[in-house]
C-alpha cells in the first residue's frame, strides 16, 4: 500500500481492491481505509467515474499512485474519508501528468484540498519520469484556482473545454 502523509491527512493510493470495495461493500471499504466513510461519499464529480477507474486498476495494477488517492483526515478523534486527489494516469511521453481533486462539501473551506494537492505533488516529484503536472478547472471556480496557485501552479491559458483554464506545475 502506497501512503503519503501530510499534517492532517493520510493519502492512500487506490488499488483494484479499494475500488472494488468502494463500489460493492461500503463496510469493507471503510475497514481497508481504516476510516469512517461519510454517507455523502463519493463526491458528486466522481460518482460516474468509479467503474471507469476500477477498470483501469484492473488493467494496470502497476499504475498504483498514478490514479486516485483517498484523503483520510487523521487530526480528529475518528479518521474520516474527506476527499480524493489523483492523476488521470502515469506521466506521458512528455513527462506530464494531469491532476484532479475533490473534497466532500462538509470538509470544504478548511484548506484540505490545498493539503491534498501538496501531498500528492511531493509523491509525484519522487517519480523519475515526471517533468510537470497539469490541471484544469472552470474559470469561475475561484477556490480551485487558489488551491492550484498555493501549490505553485501557474495559469497557462484556456483549457480543453469552453469555460476552463489550464495550469502547470513544473518540477
Amino acid at each position: 500500500m502506497v501512503v503519503q502523509r501530510t499534517d492532517r491527512l493520510r493519502l492512500i493510493a487506490g488499488t483494484e481492491a479499494f475500488a472494488a470495495a468502494e463500489i460493492q461493500n461500503r463496510a469493507k471499504f471503510a475497514r481497508l481505509l481504516g476510516a469512517s466513510v461519510p454517507d455523502t461519499w463519493p463526491p458528486e464529480n466522481l460518482r460516474d467515474a468509479q467503474g471507469f477507474f476500477y477498470g483501469l486498476y484492473e488493467e494496470h495494477p502497476e499504475w498504483e499512485g498514478w490514479l486516485g488517492w483517498y484523503a483520510v483526515r487523521v487530526d480528529t478523534d475518528c479518521p474520516t474519508l474527506c476527499g480524493s486527489v489523483g492523476f488521470k494516469g502515469p506521466s506521458d511521453q512528455r513527462g506530464t501528468a494531469e491532476i484532479g481533486y475533490s473534497v466532500l462539501p462538509e470538509f470544504q473551506g478548511q484548506g484540505l484540498a490545498t493539503e491534498m494537492v501538496d501531498g500528492i505533488i511531493r509523491w509525484a516529484k519522487r517519480q523519475p519520469r515526471l517533468k510537470q503536472i497539469e490541471a484544469e478547472t472552470t474559470v469561475d471556480n475561484e477556490a480551485s484556482c487558489r488551491v492550484l496557485e498555493k501549490n505553485g501552479f501557474v495559469c497557462i491559458g484556456t483549457g480543453s473545454e469552453p469555460g476552463t483554464v489550464r495550469f502547470v506545475h513544473r518540477r
